[in-house]
């Protein structure tokens, strides 16, 4: 028999959760094949099989934390399965079996996934897919190429992944796919044959799961991340939020301008770029918000970098992806980068790197219907925008008449600890009048101003 253990899941990283099995003793595998889930801090990883072939035991047990180095499983080599296995080996990353198969422990490809939550019920409290799930992966022997999101949110709709068509390379199935089958919980689900959505869903409903009444679910994966980092930064963060009117109709003159344009050379042109350019804009102006708070140290590291984060709903939670030194991109890099970034989050494809580094975090609401928000601050970063819905209002102009306006809600909070209410206020005032202005986006910005020289 050999063991398997844990091989390196990235720079710095000496631990991860066990989300789940995607094997059970007794299967049958291929070099490459998915293992496990596994979660670190913020990125959820599938460890692929260097080796082939029977799986034999299953020492972890999801939920609890696995070293690098750590026995994760014992398996039969396929080429000793039939016969008597030696004992006491050990695959890692430099073994034979690892060597001979030519896939990394951790490829680059498995580390781009999202930290998700694995749905866990009583049948799957000792790591089991499920009699219904294994039935079906022993039938196929090879289960639909789909990442964990997907595989999490057909499990939530009662979807049989091997019976829907993937559109994605190879015939995975990607997250689109399974919009069809969303629907309210009052609606009955197709009773045989391929599943067929019986209505439309509704728009603000695509990617969230809303609850079913009379259920407990488990606080894993995502979901416990998410509770564990905003219980910090509320518990740490004096809180101050201010909210402030801004009239962006010639931002959206200039977007209808721009976005056919956009179009033609495959970008996709939303409000979010030029958000980013106007907050990085305040940024240059107000240092003192472009840092980060380390308690430990009791020191405020004031960044001369711009590493902008993007709020992204998916399937089993929020996460942020950050667009690095949005400084020194213009608009057109920005909205392809915020296009890449969020698909990749909403179909399990984010890098671990996208995750960190984000120096200011923006998070919007305006794209089912809210208005104004008290946003929780990204710890240990210092403040964060919300942004609500675009309305069409009548408002005075200079001269007392009433014309139509574009209006914002603007909703900030920041940490009161390093920024008075006095310096939020700049620095809210600076990112309106940069929206007010939005063509002076569309220019290569003068050199940063460096935090130390104020």
């Amino acid at each position: 028999m050999t063991d398997f253990v844990l091989p390196p899941v990235g720079e710095g990283l000496i631990e991860v959760e066990l989300l789940r099995w995607l094997v059970q003793p007794g299967d049958q595998v291929r070099p490459g094949q998915g293992l496990a889930e596994v979660m670190s801090d913020k990125a959820t990883m599938e460890v692929p099989a260097p080796f082939a072939g029977q799986i034999v035991e299953l020492y972890a047990v999801p939920g609890r934390k696995v070293r690098v180095g750590e026995r994760l499983l014992r398996y039969a080599p396929a080429e000793s399965a039939a016969g008597v296995p030696a004992e006491g080996t050990t695959a890692t990353a430099a073994s034979p079996a690892a060597e001979s198969s030519s896939v990394p422990p951790m490829s680059p490809r498995s580390s781009t996934t999202p930290a998700f939550e694995p749905l866990q019920t009583s049948s799957e409290g000792n790591g089991s897919r499920g009699p219904a799930l294994a039935a079906a992966a022993r039938a196929t022997s090879v289960a639909p190429p789909a990442a964990p999101s997907v595989r999490l949110l057909a499990r939530q709709l009662g979807l049989d992944l091997s019976r829907i068509r993937g559109s994605g390379p190879g015939g995975r199935i990607l997250l689109e796919d399974l919009a069809p089958f969303l629907r309210r919980p009052s609606e009955a689900a197709p009773s045989s044959g391929e599943h067929r959505p019986p209505h439309p869903p509704p728009a603000d409903t695509e990617i969230f799961d809303l609850g079913t009444p009379g259920t407990r679910l488990p606080l894993t994966g995502l979901r416990k991340r998410i509770a564990e980092h905003l219980t910090t930064a509320k518990r740490l963060i004096p809180h101050y939020s201010y909210m402030d009117e801004c009239d962006v109709t010639d931002l959206v003159r200039l977007r209808e301008q721009l976005k056919e344009a956009a179009a033609q050379a495959g970008i996709k042109l939303t409000y979010l770029p030029f958000l980013v350019k106007a907050v990085v804009a305040a940024l240059r102006e107000v240092p003192l918000v472009n840092s980060t708070f380390d308690e430990a140290a009791a020191e405020i590291i004031l960044h001369d970098h711009y590493h902008i984060g993007i709020a992204v709903a998916t399937a089993a939670g929020l996460i942020v992806p950050v667009i690095k030194d949005a400084d020194k991109k213009d608009i057109w890099t920005i909205a392809q980068d915020i296009e890449r970034l969020s698909q990749q989050a909403r179909s399990g494809r984010i890098h671990w790197n996208d995750l960190q580094g984000g120096t200011f975090t923006i998070t919007s609401i305006g794209n089912i219907g809210g208005l104004m928000a008290t946003p929780i601050v990204n710890h240990p970063q210092v403040g964060i925008l919300g942004v609500g819905k675009i309305v069409k209002r009548p408002v005075y102009d200079e001269h007392e008449r009433l014309r139509p306006a574009h209006l914002v809600y603007l909703s900030f909070s920041f940490d009161h600890r390093v920024v008075d209410g006095a310096v939020g206020v700049v620095f809210g005032n600076a990112v309106r009048r940069h929206l007010q202005k939005p063509a002076a986006l569309l220019l290569s910005p003068p050199p940063a101003v460096s935090p130390t020289s104020r």
